[in-house]
C-alpha cells in the first residue's frame, strides 16, 4: 500500500534529482563562458581549469543517471513522472555534451596559445553566436527549474539564428583563407570553435523539447516552429 510518507519520500528523491541536475547546468554555463573567456585573454590556466570542471560534470551525469535508475527501480512511477525522469536522463546527456564543447573550444585555448604561427583569433567574429547559445542555456535552465513551456518558440527561434550564423561564419572564414594562405591554421581552429558553439545551441534546443515531453506529453522533435507553437499552446 502506498503511503503519504511513501509520496513525500519520492518526492524528495526527485527533488534531490533535479537540484543536481541544476548544479550540472550551472557548471555547464560558468564553462562555457569560461572556455571563450580563455580564448579571448589567451589564458592557458582557465582553459585547463575548464577541462578539469568538465570531469565533475561527468561525475555528476552518472550520478545523476544512478539515481534516476534507482527511483524507477523502487517506485515505478508512471505516466507524467515517468515522463519527468525520462526527460531528465535525456537533459543530463545533453548537458554533458554541452560540457564537451565548451572542453573544445578550451584546447583550442590552449592549442593557440602553445602554437606561436597561430596568431590570436578574432572572437569578436563569433561574439553573436556566443551570446545567443549562453542566453538559450540560461533560459533552458530555468524553464527545467520551473517545468515552463513558454519559452520553448524562442529557443527554437534563437537556435535558427544560431544555424544562420553558423553558416554565414563559414563562409566568412572560407573567404579569408582563399585569400590569404597565413590564415588558414588560424581559421580552421575558429571553425573547431563555431561548430561547438553551433553545437551547444542543437543540445539547448533538444533540452526544451524534453521539458515540453514531460510537461506535454508531446514529442516535438523535428517539428516546423508552426507545429511547436500549435503544441505548446501559442
Amino acid at each position: 500500500m502506498v503511503t503519504e510518507h511513501s509520496y513525500k519520500e519520492y518526492d524528495i528523491e526527485l527533488e534531490a534529482v533535479r537540484a543536481k541536475v541544476l548544479k550540472m547546468g550551472g557548471l555547464v554555463e560558468e564553462n562555457i563562458l569560461s572556455a571563450i573567456e580563455s580564448l579571448k585573454k589567451d589564458d592557458v590556466d582557465l582553459a585547463k581549469k575548464v577541462i578539469k570542471i568538465d570531469d565533475e560534470v561527468n561525475s555528476l551525469e552518472m550520478e545523476i543517471d544512478e539515481a534516476a535508475s534507482r527511483i524507477i527501480a523502487k517506485r515505478q512511477p508512471a505516466a507524467g513522472d515517468l515522463r519527468m525522469i525520462i526527460m531528465i536522463l535525456k537533459a543530463i546527456t545533453d548537458l554533458e555534451r554541452i560540457g564537451d564543447e565548451a572542453t573544445k573550444i578550451a584546447r583550442t585555448a590552449i592549442r593557440v596559445n602553445e602554437n606561436p604561427n597561430i596568431k590570436k583569433l578574432k572572437i569578436g567574429e563569433i561574439k553573436l553566436m556566443v551570446e545567443a547559445v549562453h542566453s538559450m542555456l540560461k533560459t533552458v535552465l530555468d524553464s527545467f527549474a520551473r517545468l515552463d513551456i513558454s519559452k520553448t518558440l524562442e529557443i527554437a527561434k534563437k537556435d535558427e539564428a544560431v544555424d544562420d550564423q553558423y553558416r554565414a561564419t563559414i563562409r566568412e572564414l572560407l573567404t579569408y583563407m582563399l585569400e590569404d594562405s597565413k590564415a588558414i591554421s588560424v581559421s580552421l581552429e575558429l571553425l573547431v570553435v563555431t561548430k561547438a558553439l553551433e553545437r551547444i545551441g542543437d543540445h539547448c534546443k533538444n533540452i526544451s523539447e524534453h521539458i515540453v515531453y514531460a510537461v506535454k506529453g508531446a514529442d516535438i522533435r523535428h517539428a516546423t516552429i508552426k507545429e511547436i507553437k500549435k503544441t505548446i499552446g501559442e
